[in-house]
């Protein structure tokens, strides 16, 4: 089985609320590792399994949010492909932090999982 393969199963063991909040705790890490300057690589990674996760996730989700992850998953994957750039650029940096802690807030309202 491949490293995706592992994680995927697991990931997809949880209702998509619960793969919802764990996409919303990907995004809030992106946003605090990239405080730090050695954390390159994990960020990098954080980043490229978001996308995944929404992939795996998004077919199980209501309609109305379908539309958000799509706009969510091209972001990622922008800023993974220039992500030695953006990491470069602390203005930059800075901002796609925050961008990715706004992203975290929002999917985790959408989860539901703040209703309980």
């Amino acid at each position: 089985m491949t490293p995706h393969g592992a994680v995927r199963e697991r990931y997809m063991r949880d209702e998509p609320r619960i793969r919802l909040g764990g996409l919303a705790a990907n995004l809030a890490r992106v946003q605090s590792f990239s405080r730090h300057p050695d954390h390159q690589a994990e960020v990098a990674h954080l980043i490229e399994q978001s996308a995944f996760f929404i992939e795996w996730t998004a077919r199980d989700v209501g309609d109305d949010i379908q539309p958000v992850l799509a706009d969510l998953q091209r972001r990622l994957v922008r800023w993974r492909g220039s992500w030695e750039t953006i990491w470069s650029d602390p203005d930059r940096l800075r901002s796609i932090a925050a961008e990715a802690g706004s992203w975290s807030e929002q999917i985790l309202k959408m989860s539901g999982l703040l209703d309980e």
